[in-house]
């Protein structure tokens, strides 16, 4: 089994439910509140713990106590944490997640610690990224560092998957892409990605295959309850997903890229990869919760066997 590394935040979930997302200016009353770990790369790192990969997770924490609640559930999922920073006074990232009667989320992030995860920190543990076999990294921490770990894996190389999420208003470097084994967006991003159009399938590998032309190898676009396209200089495939009752989507990306992770690192082609994420996050889209919602590798490969 290859060794996948996580890089990313850590952040609490603060989780209101509620019937309607209030409009401007309006006040509305919440079904529920919890708390609960979160952070897309400690989703991540979470998911490819449960879904049975060989996971080590890098990211940094405050030291106000809420960053030991993440670090248990890490834990708890088999998850290497050696490389994981406590920064004295600062708080640990925080998430304001809202969930409407459809399971749609609006999420605002507080970074926190994770600002500390710069290019001087991945610095630290480059030696971390040279042991891996794949790198899976996203967006919620400082972009420098972003582009210094996955310029360090490419020289290594190492797989590297990048989730682009979320993407800054600010257009990103070229060299960022070039050479990136799996750019894995979603509709809304791959549009911000490249200002084009995504309403369509069509417009979808047209967009990608601008990604492409930057150096990237494979583009996954997850479209949600219609699945994930897959394409790149010699294929545009959809892959539908099995349709399901939704009752929260948040940790739907994290999960379906935990999962093309863990697959990869298995050494399962990628068709089989993404089927098996399209499944993973199909039965985390039916749960409440980040972390909570993602399901184990015997859950998914049941499934499978179930639905043929």
């Amino acid at each position: 089994m290859k060794k996948i590394l996580v890089i990313g935040s850590t952040n609490i979930d603060f989780v209101v439910n509620v019937v309607d997302f209030p409009v401007a200016g309006e006040t509305v009353m919440s079904q529920s509140f919890q708390k609960m770990p979160g952070g897309k790369g400690a989703n991540q790192a979470y998911a490819c713990g449960k879904l049975g990969g060989d996971t080590a997770f890098v990211s940094v924490i405050g030291d106000d106590g809420l960053g030991d609640l993440a670090m248990k559930n890490l834990k708890d999922a088999g998850v290497n944490i050696d490389s994981v920073k406590t920064a004295p006074g600062t708080p640990t990232g925080m998430a304001q997640i809202s969930i409407d009667h459809s399971g749609n989320n609006c999420i605002i992030v507080v970074p926190g610690a994770n600002s500390a995860c710069n290019q001087e920190f991945i610095e630290e543990i480059y030696d971390r990224i040279d042991a891996c076999d794949i790198l899976l990294i996203q967006m919620e921490t400082p972009l420098a560092g972003v582009l210094k770990a996955i310029q360090r894996a490419k020289q290594a190389g190492k797989t590297v998957i990048l989730n682009p999420a979320p993407v800054p208003e600010e257009p990103l470097p070229e060299e960022l892409f070039n050479g990136l084994t799996y750019l894995t967006p979603n509709e809304t991003e791959l549009g911000k990605l490249t200002g084009m159009p995504v309403d369509t399938f069509e417009e979808v590998c047209a967009a990608a295959r601008k990604l492409l032309e930057l150096g990237v190898e494979h583009v996954i676009v997850t479209l949600g309850e219609k699945g994930a396209a897959f394409i790149n200089r010699e294929t545009e495939v959809l892959y539908e997903t099995r349709k399901v009752e939704a009752v929260d989507t948040t940790a739907a990306g994290d999960t379906f890229n935990a999962a093309i992770a863990v697959f990869l690192s298995h050494a399962k082609t990628i068709e089989q990869a993404i089927r098996f994420a399209n499944l993973a996050s199909g039965i985390s889209v039916t749960r409440q919760g980040a972390q909570p919602s993602v399901p184990s590798r015997e859950e998914v490969e049941a499934l499978a066997a179930e639905i043929g």
